[in-house]
């Protein structure tokens, strides 16, 4: 697709790739990028036909080196954010469809936290993660303080939050943050993989489950959750649409579902 500077966007099917197309910079992101995010998030949440996102950044060295400094020491331009945060995606809660990144290389502080907003990390052998912000007078506010401690043990969150620590792809798989190491070079080639099994569920149910799993972790108990997931929007779009006939109509008959989404 074109119309993008800082982004480039493909459609594979119901795939949506996003490559952040600023290797010179190690694809760092100021402003006008994340406006750019934001617009391409936006659309995808929209499409009907589109039902999973992969991101990742252009060349081998870097997903993204995080926030654009040299730009914003420079003190040039608009310095705003649109309201769906770092990479238009660290905000983005009603975001019910899945998104997976494809980490190469460096994926330092906004870039590791825009990682850690998808809901699969899918790293080569050579990337490499860390929230260095506190080494520059920062903070890793875009979700990196708060994520990090729900999706790892809180004390192994702390040391590299504290200390601004990297860490490689096998370490992040053992910590629990990597789903999947895969040789250097084939970080994008391992997420389409992650994202044909994923299509061949039906997306409203993949939808209803990332939707559960999200606003269940905000109630208070377990027993809430499964009290009230069936007034999830999500939830409730599962259970009134054709797929919700067809799965059942397509197990019995012995043969693959035609999945609409909708």
């Amino acid at each position: 697709m074109a119309g993008y500077e800082y982004l480039k966007v493909e459609r594979e099917g119901p795939l949506t790739i996003v490559t952040i197309n600023r290797p010179e910079v190690y694809n760092a992101l100021h402003p006008p990028a994340h406006w750019e995010f934001d617009k391409v998030f936006t659309e995808f949440r929209d499409d009907p036909e589109q039902w999973i996102a992969i991101v990742t950044g252009a060349g081998d060295k870097a997903f993204s080196a995080g926030n654009d400094l040299k730009y914003q020491a420079a003190g040039v331009g608009s310095r705003s954010r649109p309201d769906s945060g770092f990479a238009g995606i660290t905000n983005r809660y009603d975001q019910t469809k899945p998104v997976i990144a494809a980490v190469n290389g460096w994926a330092m502080g906004g870039g590791f936290e825009t990682a850690l907003a998808c809901d699969l990390i899918i790293a080569a052998e050579n990337a490499t993660f860390a929230l260095p912000e506190p080494r520059v007078g920062l903070a890793a506010g875009a979700g990196g303080i708060h994520r990090l401690p729900r999706h790892i043990p809180f004390k192994q969150a702390m040391g590299m939050i504290l200390t601004g620590r990297r860490v490689s792809a096998a370490e992040g798989k053992e910590l629990g943050f990597v789903n999947e190491v895969v040789p250097t070079g084939e970080a994008l080639a391992g997420a389409k993989r992650w994202a044909a099994t994923i299509l061949e569920c039906s997306p409203m149910s993949i939808r209803a489950s990332k939707q559960g799993v999200y606003m269940g972790l905000d109630e208070t108990s377990v027993g809430n959750a499964i009290r009230n997931q069936h007034i999830y929007p999500a939830y409730k779009a599962m259970g009134e649409s054709e797929d919700y006939i067809e799965g059942p109509k397509a197990f019995s008959e012995k043969r693959p579902p035609n999945w609409k989404g909708r």
